[in-house]
């Protein structure tokens, strides 16, 4: 089945941008433009350095294209075509949401997390070897201090995770040898960041816990958009990628394709988005692609030459559980999915990871923990636990930080390398799940430090 008919089954609608925008374009694409011109081969590939490597903004700007091919350029209707940033939000844990705006005037949600949220850890990665690498078990003590940062949300959310980590095998608070928390992003100085990128406007899979489900489907992001919104944040950032020189560090980025939309809905368009981040530097296995399971999709990207790494949201431990939060589970069930994923050819060090959002009194229980444990037996599989974020008129409920530790206990001492995510912008509405379109700024909570 090809992806566009799945998007027309699960109701999507057509993207629409910009025609003449010139960031999106593959090498192919900008050589007719160039032969369109009447210019040399040579200059397609100088605007490609100029779009890719250095993220033009405007067509002025690229200063290897002579004035008159520039203007030519414009004349014709011809534009870089950034999706723009209009609005900012910061979280007191250094997380930044932006509202970036397409230029058909749709927006979605990007976040920028110095210091990454620990989610690449144990997936055999590059990213995950420095992380693993630099911090070991002390970082996650620093997530213990990290959480007594995060106020409550207005709605009445309570932050009682402060410390739970305490209770996970081998989590200590021993900071011996930390001599810059800025490495996990809490100051500046940081090492690395995490971009988490939207691949469509609102979201068809419908999600039952997730505030992006509520905006329902309004269309597809082009590659361009993807891409572009790597590029804005970027440039915000005045991140060097690569060079180790960042007029701000770092020059380390990973990239998760967690953010508003289903990826695997998107698929083409996805596809070409890694394409174009490879060409501005960030590699795929620098890349991680989060599907709420989408079958063709899934046995399509097993047999991809070049490709992010897998993340599926299991969410669930049996189909009914998964049903009832996950409506996409009605047209392919765990066992389908996974039979699919297994398909999916690793590395030596790679692991497939399983996301898994622990709702209060719903998946959070020892008996779904022995369930997810006889469903990924005998898989390269890791696990993030994902203590769900709380959201307005949505109907769920925290886990306990007893259960999440429970939980997370029994997947380990049942051979599955299990993490918990740490929260990120939850203050903010950047956490999973959390992303709905703000149109206008929400003061940040004050909270006594010390």
């Amino acid at each position: 089945m090809k992806m566009d008919s799945i998007a027309s089954e699960m109701g999507q609608m057509a993207g629409t941008s910009a025609a003449k925008a010139l960031f999106g374009m593959a090498p192919e694409e900008l050589r007719e433009v160039a032969a369109r011109m009447g210019l040399p081969k040579y200059r397609a590939t100088q605007l490609g350095e100029a779009l890719y490597k250095q993220r033009a903004v405007s067509v002025q700007e690229i200063a290897t294209l002579p004035l008159e091919v520039r203007e030519g350029l414009a004349a014709q209707g011809y534009t870089v075509g950034l999706p723009e940033i209009v609005q900012a939000a910061k979280s007191v844990d250094g997380t930044e949401r932006y509202l970036v705006r397409m230029t058909d005037g749709e927006t979605v949600e990007t976040v920028w997390m110095p210091g990454g949220d620990g989610g690449e850890r144990g997936d055999g990665s590059e990213a995950a070897v420095e992380q693993e690498g630099e911090f070991g078990d002390a970082e996650d003590a620093v997530e213990a201090r990290t959480q007594k940062q995060i106020p409550p949300l207005r709605y009445g959310m309570t932050n009682n995770l402060a410390g739970m980590t305490n209770n996970l095998a081998g989590m200590t608070n021993n900071l011996a040898g930390m001599t810059n928390m800025g490495d996990c992003g809490t100051k500046d100085g940081y090492k690395r960041a995490t971009i988490c990128v939207s691949s469509q406007v609102g979201c068809a899979v419908n999600c039952q816990f997730c505030l992006t489900a509520k905006l329902g489907m309004r269309r597809n992001l082009t590659a361009g958009e993807i891409a572009g919104q790597v590029a804005a944040v970027l440039n915000r950032q005045r991140v060097r990628i690569g060079s180790g020189r960042g007029v701000q560090t770092p020059s380390r980025i990973n990239l998760v394709f967690m953010g508003m939309g289903e990826p695997f809905l998107n698929y083409d368009a996805f596809m070409h988005s890694v394409h174009l981040l490879r060409a501005m530097g960030i590699p795929e296995s620098r890349m991680t692609v989060s599907t709420s399971g989408i079958l063709p999709a899934i046995l399509q990207f097993a047999n991809e030459p070049v490709r992010p790494k897998l993340a599926l949201s299991l969410n669930a431990s049996n189909d009914a559980v998964r049903e009832r939060i996950m409506p996409v589970t009605r047209k392919w069930s765990i066992a389908t999915l996974l039979a699919a994923v297994r398909s999916l050819p690793l590395g030596k060090r790679e692991y497939v990871t399983f996301e898994y959002v622990l709702l209060g009194g719903i998946n959070d229980q020892p008996q779904h923990a022995r369930e997810v444990l006889a469903l990924l037996a005998g898989m390269k599989a890791k696990v993030n636990l994902i203590v769900w974020n709380p959201g307005p008129g949505i109907d769920f409920q925290q886990p306990t930080p007893a259960d999440v530790a429970v939980f997370h206990r029994m997947l380990i001492d049942g051979g599955i390398p299990t993490f918990t995510r740490r929260p990120r912008g939850r203050d903010i509405y950047a956490a999973c799940g959390q992303l709905k379109r703000t149109t206008v700024p929400e003061p940040l909570v004050e909270i006594a430090t010390g």
